[in-house]
């Protein structure tokens, strides 16, 4: 396992569209594995693959739940929403900014598991949000494209850190 680059803001692959991943083999195993690490690294929630460089649609997401590993979606699609509300974003390719946009308050996703066995996951709350995030990064959108005018907020490491802690016990 390795610890990845993660491409910042100005980087133009993040505005690229990722493709399908057509076989799960070691070389996407491997990827997944340096994702996790990364992310958790760099305290992330969630990482999409085009953050480290990699056009392909696979992302995880972990909530750093008790007894929980890092879910692994791949060729994921959200097949259903349901309401909306504003939530608070950041995200690891713009370091410590932050901004409220609109996102679905539930979705049903389907998708590849590590094993390429077909999952469907009906979700809400910072799963739905972090979904929706890196699904966006899948389709070469970014958050600061999205955000309600006059919200962006840049902030300091320790400030980051403690937004991630207070959304994660909201979580809870």
């Amino acid at each position: 396992m390795a610890i990845r680059m993660i491409r910042e803001e100005n980087d133009e692959i993040l505005k690229k569209k990722s493709r399908v991943v057509e076989v799960i083999d070691d070389k996407i195993k491997e990827l997944v594995k340096d994702m996790i690490e990364t992310a958790h690294k760099n305290n992330g929630v969630g990482l999409a693959a085009v953050q480290v460089g990699v056009l392909k649609r696979v992302f995880i997401v972990d909530l750093y739940e008790e007894g929980k590993e890092p879910l692994v979606l791949i060729n994921a699609e959200i097949t259903q929403t349901k309401g909306e509300h504003e939530v608070e974003e950041g995200c690891l390719s713009f370091p410590n900014q932050f901004a409220k946009l609109i996102r679905p308050k539930e979705i049903t996703v389907t998708y590849l598991d590590i094993n390429g066995k077909r999952e469907k996951l009906k979700c809400k709350g910072l799963l739905a949000q972090a979904i929706c995030h890196e699904i966006d990064h899948l389709n070469g959108e970014v958050f600061i494209d999205k955000i309600i005018p006059g919200t962006l907020e840049v902030i300091t490491e320790k400030d980051r850190e403690n937004k991630l802690e207070d959304r994660r016990k909201q979580q809870g």
